[in-house]
């Protein structure tokens, strides 16, 4: 359809409210996620995107997302992520930090606050809903990694 025939009204911009968000999706005790932006409620092709909190000392268990590259926006609260082979890479972020997982990383979400939620803003590259639970023998002590981007090395 050439872009002088769209109906814009219709195919354009789509605001979903904080009293819309999709709370029918998959959940891990724990957590709380809710859908916004998926295929059926705003029409994405390729993104998924939506909000997770995570309660007072919560962790997933050790998984990873296939294909599916995914961005974290930590809200607030303090976000720990482990992740690595046997989760042996530790990093923390807060309040309007970014967290970026490639595909496949072995990983897992921990709220590393024992007294307040984690609220977080969920994207990910695409609508199925991946998760690859993995049993590994994890490190005791991770390595703290902390993040220089290669423009600033």
């Amino acid at each position: 359809m050439s872009q002088a025939n769209r109906d814009w009204r219709h195919d354009g911009i789509k605001v979903i409210p904080a009293s819309a968000l999709d709370t029918n999706t998959a959940q891990t005790p724990g957590m709380n996620r809710a859908a916004a932006i998926t295929h059926a409620r705003a029409g994405a092709e390729k993104l998924w995107a939506g909000t997770v909190v995570i309660h007072p000392d919560a962790r997933t268990a050790a998984h990873h997302h296939g294909p599916v590259e995914s961005v974290i926006y930590v809200v607030s609260g303090k976000a720990r992520m482990r992740w690595g082979e046997r989760l042996e890479y530790t990093a923390e972020a807060g309040p309007g930090d970014f967290i970026f997982v490639p595909p496949y990383v072995p990983h897992q979400e921990i709220n590393a606050a024992a007294d307040e939620e984690l609220s977080c803003v969920l994207v990910r590259s695409g609508q199925e809903p991946v998760v690859v639970n993995l049993d590994l023998a994890v490190v005791d002590e991770p390595q703290l990694v902390a993040w220089v981007d290669d423009l600033h090395r």
